[in-house]
């Protein structure tokens, strides 16, 4: 990001007003992989160590980790660490050998984020016999409200001479390129893209009557515009453009 003046991210905006997102959490990613010891669930489960129960015991640890950090943003709130997938096992009737549990974390600020890595690479087996093995760590820096202030103030008065509504800005929980572009310095003003709602919900959708009008294209008179009437007719009556499904973005 050298000799970068400012970092404009296109994101969606942050409601159905049309925020802009000035300030972002970092965010980390882990898996922890508990290895156990199969069994025959009927015939002798004793000989076994269950993963599965020693995934729940770390489940319920991991959830509990965010009350030991006593850091609160002014403007990005508190961390949150949440276990997020599970899985365990290989048949119905054989004590789980293996489990693995997918931890999100989203944090205000670089030393928060140091902190619950540590933590997390701290956590402990308390089934006898089980094993764990923590991965992952650090993704995005948090993006801070001061890398986006002043390149908001001059948006806000733009918007004003063009005689647009005030602009409004707001911190997210989620992250974006703007995290790494803020992280390196670079003045960063992010949401700049579409207004809409139901962000990774089958709802999911884009408000026409929030985008600037386009240029009508030019249209051939000797044969119908077939691309204009089938574009149309992917707008809903509430005016809306429902998205294509996409893989699960931050």
């Amino acid at each position: 990001m050298r000799g970068c003046a400012a970092a404009f991210v296109l994101e969606a905006a942050a409601n159905e007003q049309g925020a802009l997102k000035t300030a972002r959490k970092g965010t980390s990613r882990y898996e922890v992989v508990v290895s156990g010891k199969a069994a025959h669930a009927g015939l002798e489960p004793e000989k076994g160590v269950n993963a599965a129960i020693e995934a729940a015991h770390q489940i319920l640890a991991i959830a509990g980790l965010a009350a030991s950090v006593e850091t609160t943003h002014s403007v990005l709130g508190a961390p949150t660490i949440t276990p997020t997938l599970l899985c365990a096992g290989s048949t119905l009737n054989t004590v789980p050998a293996r489990a693995k549990v997918s931890v999100d974390v989203r944090v205000p600020t670089l030393a928060t984020q140091d902190r619950i890595d540590d933590l997390m690479r701290g956590l402990t087996a308390q089934t006898p016999g089980a094993r764990l093995k923590v991965l992952g760590g650090r993704k995005r820096p948090p993006m801070q409200p001061e890398s986006s202030a002043d390149l908001f103030t001059l948006a806000a008065r733009i918007a004003a001479e063009l005689g647009q509504e005030p602009l409004r800005g707001v911190a997210v929980g989620g992250a974006s390129d703007g995290n790494y572009t803020a992280g390196a310095g670079c003045p960063t003003l992010d949401g700049l893209g579409a207004v809409g709602s139901g962000a990774h919900a089958d709802t999911e959708h884009v408000e026409v009557a929030q985008m600037a009008p386009p240029r009508p294209p030019a249209r051939r008179t000797d044969r119908p515009d077939t691309a204009t009437d089938t574009a149309a007719e992917t707008i809903d009556r509430g005016g809306r453009i429902p998205l294509p499904p996409t893989e699960p973005t931050i």
